[in-house]
């Protein structure tokens, strides 16, 4: 029964953190561990639990303390000295307990680090009253691999908040910049098509003025994708909008004779299709404009109970170990031409509907972008 409600507990705040990013913030962590704690505390012989971590958001050491039942609160002098960790004279692995002795108490220390970062480490301590027995010496350890996984899952959501940020910054430092450009362009357009009344010229200037009419409304969108708020999810046919991508490229996919291989099953995800629609836009132009003449590009998806993995791959020149480190950074490119943001506005697409994207380089040639997305659970 114990280890079942420590999976719940775990299970619980997982998927909290799996559910919204709106989640992720210091006091839903900092109730995890103490719930820990508490958990600890409530054990025959522990009066006195502390577990020590580092918070990712406010990027510094945190604590939580909890006392056994009856047992009085350490005093300010005493809690300054575990504080202190002047004690601590060694660092043992992660995952191992350990007993160490503290000034002027007569009671047992153990701690049982759980990870070290940032040249700390991250630890739970107790206090008994006698030799921990053995069953209890696992349950601790238990509770530092729950903990463990727990810091990990937090690291990650943390980083993936901070990549979010980081897009929408960009996406909006350049969205408003172009749009500068494009506005004085569209005034400029706007004064040749009445400059030139009667004049041959005149159809031209007009349609410049359409075209950044319509470049200005792809730059709306193109911000909008840097507003997850504003994502707008429908359920969508996965291998509809993958076709619809492939119609777009058609007249260079005849160009170059290239052939695409496409599932004939498909699934329903929950996404916005228009942001989606960008994503799969992007990875194909890619795979196209990489392809060799005649080359096969392929497409698949395997579909799990909740979510969905696809697979884009090429039969092109393939990615480099640079390329892989920096394929999904700003403005970079090897597209003649390229600005450098289509796989960074495909990432943060991806981010924003709880999915991930990878790319790698495939043995023999080509390269292959991954995409997993999660499916709804039905009646969702």
């Amino acid at each position: 029964m114990q280890k079942a409600s420590e999976a719940m507990t775990l299970g619980f705040y997982v998927q909290k953190l799996e559910n919204s990013s709106n989640y992720l913030n210091s006091s839903d962590i900092q109730s995890y561990y103490q719930l820990e704690s508490e958990q600890l505390t409530s054990q025959y012989s522990i009066f006195f639990a502390r577990i020590v971590y580092h918070d990712y958001l406010l990027k510094n050491h945190q604590e939580v303390i909890n006392y056994g039942q009856d047992q009085a609160p350490f005093s300010q002098k005493t809690l300054a000295y575990l504080r202190s960790e002047a004690w601590l004279t060694d660092f043992p692995p992660a995952l191992t307990l350990h007993e160490f002795k503290l000034k002027d108490f007569s009671s047992i220390s153990y701690i049982c680090p759980f990870a070290y970062r940032n040249q700390k480490p991250e630890y739970i301590q107790i206090i008994t009253h006698k030799p921990l027995s053995e069953s209890l010496q696992l349950y601790v350890k238990r509770s530092a691999m729950l903990l463990s996984k727990y810091a990990d899952i937090y690291l990650d959501y943390g980083r993936q908040k901070t990549e979010i940020q980081l897009l929408e910054d960009i996406l909006h430092r350049i969205g408003h910049q172009l749009r500068n450009s494009l506005g004085l362009i569209g005034l400029y357009a706007h004064n040749l098509c009445l400059g030139l009344e009667d004049s041959p010229w005149q159809e031209q200037a007009t349609i410049i003025g359409e075209s950044i009419q319509g470049l200005d409304t792809n730059l709306n969108e193109l911000i909008d994708c840097g507003q997850s708020a504003k994502l707008r999810v429908k359920h969508q046919d996965l291998r509809s909008l993958v076709v619809e991508s492939i119609k777009n490229l058609q007249p260079l996919i005849n160009q170059k004779q290239l052939k695409i291989l496409i599932p004939d099953t498909s699934t329903i995800l929950k996404i916005d299709k228009l942001q989606m629609k960008q994503v799969f836009d992007n990875i194909l132009s890619n795979a196209v404009h990489f392809s060799p003449n005649s080359g096969t590009i392929t497409c698949s998806w395997q579909v799990f109970q909740d979510e969905v993995l696809i697979k884009i791959s090429d039969q092109g020149p393939g990615l480099s170990q640079e390329d892989l480190q920096k394929v999904f950074t700003p403005f970079y490119s090897r597209r003649r031409g390229g600005t450098g943001l289509g796989l960074t506005i495909a990432k943060k697409i991806i981010l924003d509907h709880q999915g991930s994207i990878w790319a790698q380089a495939l043995s023999e040639s080509g390269a292959q972008f991954s995409v997993i997305l999660p499916r709804p659970r039905s009646g969702n």
